[in-house]
């Protein structure tokens, strides 16, 4: 009977096999027209299906009238009919609901609502849209949390904060993991080639990368190729660049009246009024193009792309050229087995100009002096002792090529469903070149410059400098992923390695002729030859593994430990051991929230991490021998010698930081409002900073660097995301992000408050880092306003009766006496702001009609302060003032307070120098037409999008300088000297797909 019953089963399985029919599909994203990995393809009624391969093509048998159930994380689920069709191509739009897109973590991927840490994910064709050259430049803020310094110079990538400021002296660069690659810079991005940006912002997020997570972690995912038909995209932008703000100089006469009350003798104008900005400024041109080919099969698949973008300059003779191509391919060797490489290769020409001294000069020089008069530039230093901005630039032919290659490499075994084998190899190799010519001019009237005064050249010069950089990295996971009904468990573990080598050579001669072919060390004078060579060298071992675990997707465990090694610290510090636990409970899941109807989803999360920092020098801990000293032993003749001549710690140890992170993420009103709510808790310790030795040690600089301070930050992060349709054909999107931020030095243990900042010889300190203020604050004399008379001056006296400025006349600042010695000294200084805001936001907003997309965004900073150090720099009588300097100057009976009486400069670091460095910006406006589908149809073209851009449109600022976002490093950030303008940009730009 048992054998009758299993030959009826089996006749019946056979038959119901030849009633099935195969069928071969894709299943593609709506928007973006490529293929969809891991969608799930189910007859509904059963539990048959499939899933779709990594092209997302997939095979299925199905009886001649089934339902098939088609869904994916991060899409509308969709039911689609079958009707007997041998082949099916099904498009999925995207969900409404954010918390189910999956996010890159490290090591892997997550849904957004499994994640137990801080992050954020930036689609890339977001950042396509803005003609900039970084996608960091198109971040700015779009992200809670994430600060972006931009500067308008060509080829330069933006300063990157992740909640704060967590260091002094160590480095502060974020972290870039571009497809696998670990680097520092990603200036050789194309931003068309990104899929998706992701951002680790809290510790337990970053705790994966251990040693390379203090400042955060970004995530770059690159573009694949999909199967089935070739795919042709082509998108560029064309516009021009102008300096967004510009300082309004004394013309002539503004500047000999200045002048004339100055001295006290008449001044006159003459017949030339410069204006130095606008003989260095100029209105800038900028194209960016990009041309991708996509394709494959089920077995194999590639993207091809090919970009070129040039970026002149607004200061004359500044241009930036970049070209790349990049090769992604991946391919299906087995369903078990799969490998993939991806490749890229950039080249750039940075024609940089001599930016220091033109705009030090710009500011300084008499408007009486021209900038070229017949053929020869105008002799500002017979004037006064200031070089002529234009000269400084020509002066000097500054060239830097780069060719970098860049590439990744993976093997992926998959033995079982739940059980995948990782290998992955990735490389980073950059040759640089850079070479810097100097014009030989006289000043006598035969080359270059009018006779007289003292800025000359009297030999050419050329400096010649080679760097090569090699970094790998070398990763091996085994990830085991299993479901157990309500259980769902995953576990990684694996080891990583990674290298970095730099060597630089340079040379340097005289007298090399002027011909550019001719531009050579060889052909200079040999007897003026200088050599000099310089190179880094560290390597990292470490074990990373990570433990996720969901009980019916409410209750939710991440945990991380990472142990590295550094080569960077001495034996006995080497290994940094790095753990982070982060718990979830999506309360949406609850039986208690099954009747309400506001919320989709609502998540809470908890987490703590624990990072570390090892960007210090290669040789902090080693004491290093100094070659080549003169001493003379008995009083005879000099003899060169080697000997030490710095004291080092030989127990230095890892900058380790240390944060709590609590959040609530949300999803109501049908998707339509999207929000997230944090608080942090951020603690870095065991910070480098100098510490003072007794003078007997013999160290030259007085100090020993070790770790001795620690910085705490704290804020909270808010981000709210609201998209609605008010008819078939009308939508909009409205989205707005803050983050308010206190940063503190918690504990200096002894060491050296940290003096920075210098201007000039009368400012050799504008900042200090010091226990209980923000890193970098600064530290100026508190100007109390200006003495309107002499009897003011012989009134102002300290508590025993000393008048405090006796040498001051009226019109003079008045200085606060903070310790109250009778007399205006360092002593006196006070904490007077830091650079660093206590609130930064970012507001988005969008409009679609049609075919028509409108979006903008703007961005601020609160509650900051910045450092006119260009005003400060102002050093001569002759030198030029600002317009404002000019007419709002102190006069008798006047009872200004604010502006002094005309004067000669040199004037101390006090809060005259500082502004508010409070802004908000328009950022970006776009306006784009996608043309309609029956007009595309005619053309055979696939899609078909124009638009026009424009970005930095204006800005809302108190800040009488070029800008109020400097970057620089965190003890002396936010100090204008010769920053380079913020840029506005019109651009128009046209997206085809064939």
């Amino acid at each position: 009977m048992k054998t009758l019953t299993n030959t009826l089963f089996l006749l019946f399985v056979g038959f119901a096999t030849l009633a099935q029919n195969k069928l071969t599909g894709k299943v593609s994203d709506e928007k973006t027209k490529e293929g969809i990995p891991g969608v799930s393809i189910a007859i509904k009624g059963t539990n048959l299906g499939a899933t779709t391969d990594m092209n997302g093509q997939f095979s299925l048998a199905v009886a001649s009238t089934a339902t098939l159930v088609i869904s994916s994380v991060g899409y509308e689920t969709k039911e689609v009919a079958y009707t007997g069709q041998a082949t099916l191509n099904i498009s999925l739009s995207e969900a409404a609901n954010e918390l189910a897109q999956v996010v890159v973590v490290g090591y892997g991927t997550q849904r957004k609502v499994d994640i137990t840490g801080a992050t954020s994910s930036i689609k890339g064709e977001d950042l396509a849209k803005q003609p900039v050259m970084t996608p960091t430049q198109a971040i700015q803020g779009k992200v809670a949390g994430v600060q972006i310094i931009s500067s308008g110079r060509p080829g330069s990538s933006p300063n990157i904060r992740i909640r704060g400021t967590g260091t002094a002296l160590a480095g502060t660069a974020t972290l870039f993991v571009v497809d696998g690659v670990l680097t520092d810079d990603i200036s050789n991005i194309n931003t068309a080639d990104i899929t998706n940006v992701d951002i680790l912002k809290d510790a337990s997020s970053t705790a994966i990368y251990g040693s390379r997570g203090a400042n955060g972690v970004v995530i770059i995912t690159t573009k694949k190729g999909t199967s089935g038909k070739l795919s042709v995209n082509y998108n560029n932008q064309i516009g021009a660049r102008q300096a967004a703000n510009l300082v309004k100089m004394a013309n002539a006469n503004e500047y000999a009246n200045y002048l004339s009350a100055a001295s006290g003798r008449p001044i006159q104008a003459g017949n030339v009024s410069t204006d130095w900005y606008g003989q260095i400024l100029r209105t800038a041109m900028m194209q960016n193009h990009n041309l991708s080919i996509s394709g494959g099969s089920e077995k194999a698949t590639h993207y091809l792309s090919l970009g070129y973008l040039t970026d002149e300059g607004i200061v004359i003779n500044n241009i930036f050229k970049r070209f790349t191509a990049r090769l992604n391919n991946d391919f299906t060797l087995h369903p078990k087995l799969k490998i993939g490489l991806m490749t890229s290769y950039a080249n750039s020409r940075d024609q940089n100009v001599n930016l220091g001294a033109a705009y030090n000069n710009a500011y300084r020089a008499a408007p009486i002096i021209p900038a070229v008069e017949n053929g020869l530039y105008g002799n500002t230093s017979l004037y006064q002792n200031v070089g002529n901005a234009v000269l400084d630039i020509k002066n000097n032919d500054d060239l830097t090529l780069n060719n970098r290659l860049q590439g990744a490499g993976y093997v992926e075994f998959k033995p079982l469903t739940f059980l995948t084998f990782r290998s992955s190899m990735g490389g980073d190799l950059i040759f640089a070149n850079q070479r810097v010519y100097n014009y030989q001019f006289n000043n006598d009237g035969t080359t270059f410059i009018q006779p007289g005064g003292n800025q000359r050249n009297p030999n050419s010069n050329l400096t010649s400098r080679q760097t090569t950089l090699f970094r790998w990295v070398w990763d091996n996971t085994v990830s085991y992923n299993k479901q157990w009904n309500d259980h769902t468990f995953g576990v990684m573990v694996g080891t990583t390695a990674e290298a970095y080598s730099m060597n630089t050579f340079s040379a340097y001669r005289r007298d090399v002729p002027a011909a550019s072919n001719l531009w050579y060390i060889n052909t200079g004078n040999a007897n003026t030859s200088t050599n000099s060579g310089d190179g880094d060298k560290w390597s990292r071992n470490s074990y990373i593994s990570r433990a996720n675990y969901n009980f019916k997707d409410k209750y939710l465990l991440t945990a991380t430990l990472r142990a590295d090694g550094s080569s960077r610290f001495p034996i006995q510090n080497r290994w940094g051991y790095f753990p982070s636990v982060g718990l979830g409970w999506v309360l949406s899941e609850e039986s208690f929230m099954k009747g309400q109807h506001l919320f989709e989803t609502l998540k809470l999360r908890a987490s703590w991490g624990r990072v570390g920092n090892d960007r210090i020098d290669s040789d902090g801990y080693l004491v290093t021998v100094e070659p080549n000293l003169a001493y003379a032993f008995g009083g005879g003749t000099a003899t060169l010698g080697s000997a030490i001549t710095q004291i080092k710690d030989p127990n230095l140890k890892w900058e380790t930081t240390e944060e709590m992170d609590l959040g609530v993420e949300f999803s109501a009103m049908n998707g339509r409002l999207q929000g997230e709510f944090g608080f942090y808790d951020k603690k870095s310790r065991n910070l480098l900073i100098n510490v003072k030795v007794p003078s007997v040690t013999g160290d030259k600089d007085g100090v020993v660097l070790t770790n001795a301070a620690s910085i705490r930050n704290t804020g909270l992060e808010a981000m709210l995301n609201w998209r609605d349709k008010i008819s078939s054909t009308v939508s909009y999107r409205i989205g707005a992000n803050a983050t308010f931020n206190k940063n503190s030095v918690i504990g200096l243990n002894g060491g050296q408050p940290i003096l920075d900042g210098g201007i000039g010889a009368a400012q050799q300190y504008t900042t200090k880092t010091d226990n209980g203020h923000p890193v970098g604050s600064f530290y100026v004399l508190q100007v109390l306003g200006v003495f309107q008379t002499d009897d003011e001056i012989s009134g102002y006296k300290n508590s025993k009766g000393q008048v405090i400025q006796p040498g001051a006349s009226a019109g003079d600042f008045k200085y606060q006496d903070t310790n109250d010695d009778g007399r205006i000294d360092d002593a006196d200084r006070v904490f007077a702001g830091s650079y660093q805001p206590k609130v930064f936001f970012g507001i988005n907003l969008g409009f679609t009609y049609k075919s028509f997309d409108f979006s903008a965004d703007a961005i601020g900073n609160l509650g900051n302060v910045v450092y006119n150090g260009k005003k400060a720099f102002r050093q001569a009588l002759l030198d030029n003032v600002e317009r404002s300097m000019a007419y709002g100057r102190w006069t008798r009976g006047s009872g200004i307070q604010t502006e002094p009486a005309a004067n000669a400069g040199n004037l101390p670091a006090s809060t005259y120098f500082i502004e508010s460095g409070n802004f908000i910006r328009l950022n970006n406006v776009t306006l784009s037409y996608s043309l309609p589908a029956a007009t595309l149809q005619k053309a055979h073209i696939g899609t078909a999008r124009v638009f026009i851009t424009a970005q930095n449109i204006f800005t809302l600022k108190k800040y009488s300088g070029f800008t109020p976002e400097l970057p620089g490093d965190p003890t002396r950030a936010g100090i204008e000297l010769n920053a380079y303008p913020t840029t506005k940009t019109l651009a128009v730009g046209i997206n085809v797909g064939f």
